[in-house]
């Protein structure tokens, strides 16, 4: 059986498009129908893989946005890169009944799991929060009580993914989500700024709570951030990152 499962992360398999549903202006959560999905881990990927009538093919890895709690439904959120071939047919051209090449789960250390002991710390920039949210949702759908708290940096309020959903989500005892506004903030918010040493200190488990932390976002993002917390007293064994940069989209 594990054998069996294995083959199938490995092995290319047609999905269908369920739904489509727009987060920002620039990023779009697609449902897709896999038939004899094996289940995943919050924080694990897939690759996507398009063809062209030519023949030309290309490939690019997403985080899945959802956790798995049975089923044959997944859920990817896909941000548009300028003039990217396969983030641009993702978010603007593919239709609820289309056909998506997929292959996957794929990784098995920026995972949580709702058994981990301690407190969890996620820090996400940008399309980043997407396999952070993975984690909330896996975390409420386990009715687990760990502290968990999201320090999530955008641009500027429309730049939020899942606003709703972290409303909802944020209204659980255990879950903190915190925005961090680099460019615009919404009236009444008195900080605009990247996140830095203060906002970890203000925002963030101390290094004494040993909180488990997954950094994601893009390359530069993750590497200040991990440098932060490791200045801050933080073991760097329980800081995970996970990171995307140019790919071509």
């Amino acid at each position: 059986m594990e054998r069996t499962a294995i083959r199938r992360r490995l092995t290319w398999q047609t999905a269908t498009v369920s739904d489509v549903r727009r987060e920002t202006a620039t990023a779009r959560t697609i449902v897709l129908d896999v038939p004899e999905w094996p289940g995943h881990l919050a924080g694990q990927h897939l690759d996507v893989r398009l063809t062209a009538p030519d023949g030309y093919r290309a490939s690019r890895s997403y985080s899945i946005a959802s956790a798995w709690t049975g089923g044959d439904t997944i859920e990817l959120t896909v941000e548009q890169v300028p003039d990217g071939e396969v983030s641009s047919y993702l978010v603007d051209v593919l239709k609820v009944g289309d056909p998506l090449e997929i292959r996957g789960p794929v990784g098995g250390w920026f995972v949580w799991k709702p058994e981990q002991e301690g407190p969890v710390q996620l820090i996400g920039g940008g399309s980043g929060v997407v396999p952070l949210r993975a984690m909330l949702r896996a975390h409420a759908a386990a009715d687990s009580t760990t502290p968990v708290r999201l320090i999530y940096s955008v641009r500027r309020p429309a730049s939020v993914i899942y606003v709703a959903d972290l409303k909802e989500l944020a209204g659980s005892d255990d879950v903190d989500v915190r925005l961090v506004y680099t460019r615009e903030a919404p009236a009444g918010e008195p900080r605009v700024g990247r996140i830095d040493a203060d906002v970890i200190e203000r925002l963030a488990f101390r290094p004494e709570d040993a909180p488990t932390t997954y950094v994601c976002g893009p390359t530069p993002f993750v590497e200040t951030v991990a440098d932060l917390l490791v200045a801050a007293g933080h073991d760097p064994a329980r800081v995970r990152t996970e990171r995307f940069g140019p790919t071509g989209g």
